[in-house]
């Protein structure tokens, strides 16, 4: 396509909107609420997810062994679980670590009256899990070990947070698709009431020889401004929107903050700032696209 064509149909393009002024903000009014709805719900979705992070570090899985298992027999099965996929880190703790912290947490000064070790033959390993749903798979390799006298887990909070990430992943998929079908159905709109209204104009390009590119390029081009505009305004609002919770939340509940660690706005624009533009612009593209092969038959 030569240069001087390319900025026709850029031009055109432009000149649509402002051509179906009150249709084009309508749209871009539609993606600016659905990708703020969609932003928002990332957030709380992207905050819960870091809370849950938080916890499936927490969780780990502790193995003691039989009477007689030597030091060097325990790290050996260590480094051999190691090497497991769902598993994040192994932690070995000797039975002499494991009085020294007991006697911290909860005996204190009482301690002193223990001459010997109460935990002798207590070593352990702690395991943290990458992958908390796949602690069952885990807990079966390590009972089946012949040095292994006792395997310590939670399997309902490891089937609680698995469950939480399966609630999350398909309620973000099933929101951002309903309001993914809803903006193209109103950008359709749009530029169909743009072909209608140049429907005359239209037929003349097509009688004088424009290619069917030259004459869907102006629409394309209208729904891809649409887009991308209704993507940077919702970004732009909610920046402002999330300081102004996290700064409610942080003065009026630090305790909360505290446990919860909410995440910053830095890191939610990270990844929201790319996706909700790539949205935005593929629902102006599609909505344009399919509306223009579906409504342009001159």
């Amino acid at each position: 396509m030569r240069i001087n064509t390319f900025f026709y149909c850029l031009g055109q393009g432009f000149r649509n909107l402002f051509r179906n002024k009150l249709f084009a903000l309508a749209s871009i009014a539609t993606i600016t609420a659905c990708l703020f709805m969609v932003g928002v719900f990332y957030s709380i979705v992207l905050n819960f997810r870091h809370v849950v992070q938080s916890v499936e570090e927490n969780v780990s899985v502790t193995v003691f062994f039989i009477d007689g298992t030597t030091e060097d027999q325990i790290l050996q099965r260590k480094v051999e679980i190691e090497e497991r996929p769902e598993v994040a880190d192994v932690t070995y703790i000797s039975a002499e670590e494991a009085w020294e912290s007991f006697k911290v947490d909860y005996l204190g000064e009482y301690s002193e009256g223990f001459t010997e070790n109460p935990l002798e033959g207590m070593s352990n390993l702690e395991i943290n899990l990458a992958d908390v749903s796949q602690q069952a798979e885990l807990v079966s390799f390590l009972r089946a070990l012949p040095e292994v006298r006792e395997v310590n887990y939670s399997s309902v909070t490891a089937e609680t947070l698995t469950g939480a990430n399966s609630v999350i992943a398909y309620a973000s998929i099933g929101i951002v698709l309903l309001l993914f079908a809803v903006s193209v159905f109103l950008i359709s709109n749009t530029i169909a009431m743009g072909i209608e209204l140049r429907k005359e104009e239209i037929s003349i390009m097509k009688y004088v020889g424009g290619t069917d590119f030259f004459v869907r390029s102006p629409f394309v081009i209208e729904g891809l401004v649409i887009g991308l505009v209704g993507s940077v305004i919702p970004l732009v609002i909610l920046y402002f929107f999330y300081n102004k919770v996290i700064s409610y939340v942080t003065s009026r509940f630090p305790t909360l903050t505290n446990i919860l660690n909410l995440l910053t706005i830095h890191d939610i624009f990270r990844t929201l700032v790319p996706f909700c533009i790539i949205i935005g612009v593929a629902i102006g593209f599609f909505g344009s696209w399919f509306t223009v092969r579906k409504h342009l038959r001159v």
